[in-house]
């Protein structure tokens, strides 16, 4: 395209790489690029494929912005739900595409987190490890290490990696 002054294709935030979000909530993303004059703002999948909507489960507005709907377990669709997507903007300055980003859902399940069981004599140390369930230990971490509702080091668990500072028991 010839370039015409006043024209421009740019990213808002091309930072965006993942989104993760709850089936219960469900989630809204704003195509990271726009342009003047507007641009068309559309979205594909990493594949290349142009995305549909899919009623009350995923919508492209008229904004560019693609909304992807809260769900029931018995609606995951691993397609729409846990994939890859790219937007691209388009004016009479040309055409450029975002990175990809990877949406997931994940589900809102009971889960319990608890202290791994140590013994240990009075006056030695004792490490103790928080037990976190696989299908969650992604998105909990440990912000501090109570005992009886009292904080015992508070911060250091996530420091630590999930593990607390031994200490004297």
């Amino acid at each position: 395209h010839t370039e015409d002054v006043g024209t421009s294709l740019y990213f808002v935030n091309d930072s965006i790489q993942q989104v993760t979000f709850s089936s219960t909530v469900g989630v809204v993303i704003p195509c990271p690029a726009a342009g003047s004059p507007s641009a068309v703002l559309r979205w594909y999948l990493a594949t290349g494929d142009d995305i549909y909507d899919v009623p009350h489960i995923r919508h492209v507005h008229a904004n560019g912005t693609l909304q992807l709907y809260p769900f029931s377990p018995s609606a995951f669709n691993s397609f729409i739900h846990d994939n890859d997507y790219f937007c691209t903007a388009e004016n009479s300055a040309g055409k450029i595409r975002s990175p990809n980003i990877r949406v997931k859902a994940v589900f809102r399940e009971p889960y319990t987190v608890r202290v791994e069981d140590q013994r240990s004599m009075r006056g030695n140390v004792a490490v103790f490890k928080c037990l976190i369930p696989s299908s969650v230990q992604e998105y909990v971490s440990v912000v501090s290490w109570e005992k009886d509702t009292v904080s015992i080091i508070p911060g250091k668990g996530a420091a630590a990696g999930k593990r607390c500072d031994p200490w004297n028991t």
